[in-house]
């Protein structure tokens, strides 16, 4: 092999590695103060294309969307995640039951439809969250679902 060649595979290499990288970011993390600002249909035309891209996105795009809008959330400070949280508490309750349980289908189907690998991730980021909380939140929340 001549220099040439070496070269040339190496590059071939190098943007191979970063298309994957540049791949790995396909589906943008929308802002969540423009989200907040938008209508619920708005909303809800936002989400369904979000969730067409995911989709279509590879086990290491879904993730690295996951982890960017987590850390995007995380980076908020403690009153922008406040009102944000309210305003989703209003939107969810301006929903008729109707909306509200087409809602649950849809994230029961995503939620099925995932990889089992996938599957087994999030609920172990659901549990560590769940740690988090302190006995009354989890106490809350509980009280919140559905009796069995």
């Amino acid at each position: 092999m001549n220099k040439h060649t070496i070269l040339s595979a190496v590059l071939l290499a190098l943007l191979a590695l970063c298309g994957g990288a540049a791949r790995a970011q396909s589906v943008a993390v929308p802002d969540p103060k423009e989200w907040a600002a938008l209508s619920p249909e708005q909303q809800s035309q936002r989400r369904a294309d979000i969730r067409r891209q995911l989709a279509q996105a590879s086990p290491e795009e879904r993730a690295a969307f996951r982890r960017d809008l987590r850390e995007r959330l995380q980076g908020m400070n403690p009153q922008e995640r406040r009102a944000l949280a309210e305003k989703t508490r209003e939107t969810w309750h301006a929903m008729s039951p109707e909306q509200r349980e087409k809602f649950k289908a849809e994230r029961r189907e995503t939620f099925k439809g995932l990889p089992p690998e996938e599957r087994k991730n999030l609920l172990e980021q659901r549990r560590a969250m769940l740690e988090k909380l302190s006995p009354e939140e989890r106490a809350a929340l509980r009280e919140k679902l559905p009796k069995r």
